[in-house]
Protein backbone atom coordinates (compact mmCIF):
# COMPACT_ATOMS: atom_id res chain seq x y z
CA UNK A 1 0.00 0.00 0.00
CA UNK A 2 1.34 3.43 -0.97
CA UNK A 3 1.89 5.64 2.05
CA UNK A 4 -0.56 8.53 2.27
CA UNK A 5 1.76 11.49 1.78
CA UNK A 6 0.97 15.16 2.25
CA UNK A 7 2.89 17.69 0.18
CA UNK A 8 3.67 21.11 1.54
CA UNK A 9 6.24 23.87 1.25
CA UNK A 10 8.65 24.81 4.03
CA UNK A 11 10.91 27.80 3.50
CA UNK A 12 10.49 27.44 -0.25
CA UNK A 13 11.36 23.75 -0.28
CA UNK A 14 8.94 21.07 -1.37
CA UNK A 15 8.38 18.61 1.48
CA UNK A 16 6.41 15.35 1.59
CA UNK A 17 5.40 13.78 4.91
CA UNK A 18 2.97 11.08 6.02
CA UNK A 19 -0.48 12.37 6.89
CA UNK A 20 -0.69 13.11 10.61
CA UNK A 21 2.96 14.19 10.85
CA UNK A 22 3.61 17.35 12.83
CA UNK A 23 5.17 20.27 10.98
CA UNK A 24 8.24 20.12 13.21
CA UNK A 25 9.04 16.53 12.26
CA UNK A 26 8.37 17.15 8.57
CA UNK A 27 10.77 20.10 8.60
CA UNK A 28 13.49 18.28 10.54
CA UNK A 29 13.27 15.22 8.28
CA UNK A 30 13.73 17.55 5.31
CA UNK A 31 16.90 18.99 6.84
CA UNK A 32 15.27 22.29 7.85
CA UNK A 33 16.27 23.40 11.32
CA UNK A 34 13.55 24.37 13.80
CA UNK A 35 14.63 25.03 17.39
CA UNK A 36 13.05 22.68 19.93
CA UNK A 37 13.74 21.05 23.29
CA UNK A 38 10.62 19.19 24.43
CA UNK A 39 9.27 17.52 21.28
CA UNK A 40 9.45 13.75 20.69
CA UNK A 41 7.96 11.76 17.84
CA UNK A 42 6.57 9.15 20.23
CA UNK A 43 5.07 11.64 22.67
CA UNK A 44 1.36 12.24 22.24
CA UNK A 45 -0.19 14.60 22.80
CA UNK A 46 2.68 17.05 22.19
CA UNK A 47 3.93 18.70 25.37
CA UNK A 48 4.60 22.11 23.81
CA UNK A 49 6.49 23.41 26.83
CA UNK A 50 9.64 25.01 25.48
CA UNK A 51 7.80 27.44 23.15
CA UNK A 52 10.69 27.59 20.72
CA UNK A 53 9.46 25.78 17.60
CA UNK A 54 7.40 28.65 16.21
CA UNK A 55 6.57 28.85 12.51
CA UNK A 56 4.22 30.90 10.36
CA UNK A 57 1.64 29.24 8.10
CA UNK A 58 0.42 31.18 5.11
CA UNK A 59 -3.18 32.21 5.62
CA UNK A 60 -3.08 32.09 9.40
CA UNK A 61 -3.02 35.26 11.40
CA UNK A 62 -0.30 34.40 13.89
CA UNK A 63 2.60 31.97 14.40
CA UNK A 64 1.98 28.48 15.77
CA UNK A 65 4.13 25.93 17.56
CA UNK A 66 5.18 23.45 14.89
CA UNK A 67 5.19 20.47 17.29
CA UNK A 68 1.42 20.74 17.79
CA UNK A 69 0.13 21.30 14.23
CA UNK A 70 -0.16 18.57 11.61
CA UNK A 71 0.90 19.01 8.01
CA UNK A 72 -1.82 19.68 5.42
CA UNK A 73 -1.86 19.43 1.65
CA UNK A 74 -0.59 22.63 0.03
CA UNK A 75 0.42 24.20 3.34
CA UNK A 76 3.07 26.93 3.07
CA UNK A 77 5.28 27.19 6.14
CA UNK A 78 8.01 29.69 7.03
CA UNK A 79 10.42 29.04 9.88
CA UNK A 80 12.16 32.43 9.69
CA UNK A 81 10.07 35.59 9.72
CA UNK A 82 10.38 38.68 11.92
CA UNK A 83 7.48 37.50 14.10
CA UNK A 84 8.85 33.97 14.43
CA UNK A 85 12.36 35.19 15.20
CA UNK A 86 11.03 37.51 17.93
CA UNK A 87 9.07 34.70 19.59
CA UNK A 88 12.00 32.28 19.46
CA UNK A 89 14.41 34.88 20.85
CA UNK A 90 12.02 35.83 23.66
CA UNK A 91 11.40 32.21 24.62
CA UNK A 92 15.10 31.46 24.58
CA UNK A 93 15.94 34.47 26.75
CA UNK A 94 13.32 33.38 29.29
CA UNK A 95 14.83 29.90 29.47
CA UNK A 96 18.35 31.26 29.86
CA UNK A 97 17.31 33.70 32.59
CA UNK A 98 16.64 30.66 34.83
CA UNK A 99 19.57 28.55 33.64
CA UNK A 100 22.75 28.06 35.62
CA UNK A 101 25.20 28.96 32.88
CA UNK A 102 28.56 27.27 33.44
CA UNK A 103 29.26 25.70 30.05
CA UNK A 104 32.98 25.13 30.52
CA UNK A 105 32.37 23.15 33.72
CA UNK A 106 29.32 21.25 32.45
CA UNK A 107 29.38 17.63 31.35
CA UNK A 108 26.96 18.49 28.53
CA UNK A 109 29.25 21.12 27.03
CA UNK A 110 29.26 20.89 23.21
CA UNK A 111 26.34 18.42 23.38
CA UNK A 112 23.74 20.80 24.80
CA UNK A 113 20.44 21.68 23.18
CA UNK A 114 20.68 25.25 24.40
CA UNK A 115 24.09 25.73 22.81
CA UNK A 116 22.81 24.24 19.57
CA UNK A 117 19.89 26.68 19.43
CA UNK A 118 22.11 29.63 20.36
CA UNK A 119 24.43 28.85 17.46
CA UNK A 120 21.73 28.13 14.88
CA UNK A 121 19.74 31.28 15.71
CA UNK A 122 22.68 33.48 16.71
CA UNK A 123 21.26 34.05 20.17
CA UNK A 124 23.12 34.99 23.32
CA UNK A 125 23.45 32.43 26.09
CA UNK A 126 23.62 35.31 28.55
CA UNK A 127 20.49 37.45 28.08
CA UNK A 128 21.17 41.15 28.50
CA UNK A 129 17.63 42.48 28.64
CA UNK A 130 16.22 40.21 31.33
CA UNK A 131 17.33 39.87 34.96
CA UNK A 132 19.01 36.62 35.91
CA UNK A 133 16.67 34.47 38.01
CA UNK A 134 18.65 31.25 38.50
CA UNK A 135 17.00 28.32 40.23
CA UNK A 136 18.39 27.98 43.73
CA UNK A 137 18.13 24.21 44.01
CA UNK A 138 20.65 21.86 45.57
CA UNK A 139 22.38 19.43 43.23
CA UNK A 140 21.32 15.83 43.95
CA UNK A 141 24.52 13.80 43.80
CA UNK A 142 23.17 10.93 45.88
CA UNK A 143 22.62 8.40 43.10
CA UNK A 144 25.62 6.22 42.20
CA UNK A 145 24.98 6.57 38.44
CA UNK A 146 23.14 9.87 37.96
CA UNK A 147 23.86 13.50 38.83
CA UNK A 148 20.70 15.62 38.99
CA UNK A 149 21.30 19.37 38.76
CA UNK A 150 17.96 21.20 38.68
CA UNK A 151 19.66 24.56 38.22
CA UNK A 152 20.17 23.49 34.58
CA UNK A 153 16.66 22.13 34.06
CA UNK A 154 14.52 23.88 31.41
CA UNK A 155 11.30 22.02 32.36
CA UNK A 156 11.05 20.37 28.96
CA UNK A 157 9.48 17.33 30.62
CA UNK A 158 11.54 14.84 28.64
CA UNK A 159 12.82 13.04 31.74
CA UNK A 160 9.38 12.90 33.35
CA UNK A 161 7.88 11.34 30.24
CA UNK A 162 10.56 8.70 29.66
CA UNK A 163 10.73 7.85 33.38
CA UNK A 164 7.03 7.00 33.27
CA UNK A 165 7.38 5.00 30.06
CA UNK A 166 10.69 3.21 30.57
CA UNK A 167 11.55 3.62 34.23
CA UNK A 168 9.66 3.56 37.50
CA UNK A 169 8.00 6.97 37.35
CA UNK A 170 9.99 8.56 40.14
CA UNK A 171 10.32 11.93 38.38
CA UNK A 172 7.48 14.42 38.09
CA UNK A 173 6.71 18.13 38.14
CA UNK A 174 6.13 19.75 41.51
CA UNK A 175 5.30 23.22 42.82
CA UNK A 176 3.63 25.86 40.65
CA UNK A 177 4.31 28.88 38.48
CA UNK A 178 7.87 30.19 38.51
CA UNK A 179 8.64 27.76 41.35
CA UNK A 180 7.89 24.68 39.22
CA UNK A 181 10.64 22.08 39.26
CA UNK A 182 11.20 18.48 38.23
CA UNK A 183 11.72 16.37 41.29
CA UNK A 184 10.81 13.25 43.19
CA UNK A 185 7.97 12.47 45.58
CA UNK A 186 8.48 14.45 48.79
CA UNK A 187 11.71 15.78 47.24
CA UNK A 188 13.53 12.61 48.22
CA UNK A 189 17.08 12.17 46.92
CA UNK A 190 17.18 9.93 43.87
CA UNK A 191 19.04 7.24 45.78
CA UNK A 192 16.09 6.92 48.17
CA UNK A 193 13.53 6.39 45.41
CA UNK A 194 12.75 3.16 43.52
CA UNK A 195 14.78 4.44 40.54
CA UNK A 196 15.63 1.51 38.28
CA UNK A 197 18.83 3.12 36.95
CA UNK A 198 17.59 2.60 33.39
CA UNK A 199 19.31 5.89 32.44
CA UNK A 200 16.48 6.85 30.08
CA UNK A 201 16.19 10.24 31.80
CA UNK A 202 19.87 10.96 31.18
CA UNK A 203 19.56 10.06 27.51
CA UNK A 204 16.50 12.30 27.14
CA UNK A 205 17.79 15.39 28.95
CA UNK A 206 18.86 18.09 26.45
CA UNK A 207 20.75 20.37 28.83
CA UNK A 208 22.93 18.53 31.34
CA UNK A 209 20.47 18.65 34.22
CA UNK A 210 20.73 14.86 34.31
CA UNK A 211 24.18 13.40 33.62
CA UNK A 212 25.68 9.93 33.88
CA UNK A 213 28.48 9.21 36.33
CA UNK A 214 31.46 7.00 35.59
CA UNK A 215 32.60 4.06 37.69
CA UNK A 216 34.30 6.44 40.08
CA UNK A 217 31.13 8.44 40.75
CA UNK A 218 32.25 11.44 38.70
CA UNK A 219 30.63 13.04 35.66
CA UNK A 220 33.01 13.05 32.67
CA UNK A 221 33.64 16.53 31.32
CA UNK A 222 32.75 18.42 34.47
CA UNK A 223 35.16 20.74 36.23
CA UNK A 224 35.13 21.79 39.83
Amino acid sequence: MTEDLVRLEVDGHGVAAPRGTKILRAALDAGIDVPHLCARDDREPPFGACRLCWVEIEGRGKPVTSCTVEVAEGMVVRTRTPAVDRLVASGFRMLMSHHNLECRRCGANHACGLQRIAVSRRLELKPRRLPRLPRLEAVDDSHPRIRFDRTKCVLCGQCVWVCRREGTGVLDFSRRGLDTIVGTFADLPLVRTPCSSCMACVAACPTGALLAKDDHGSVPGTRT
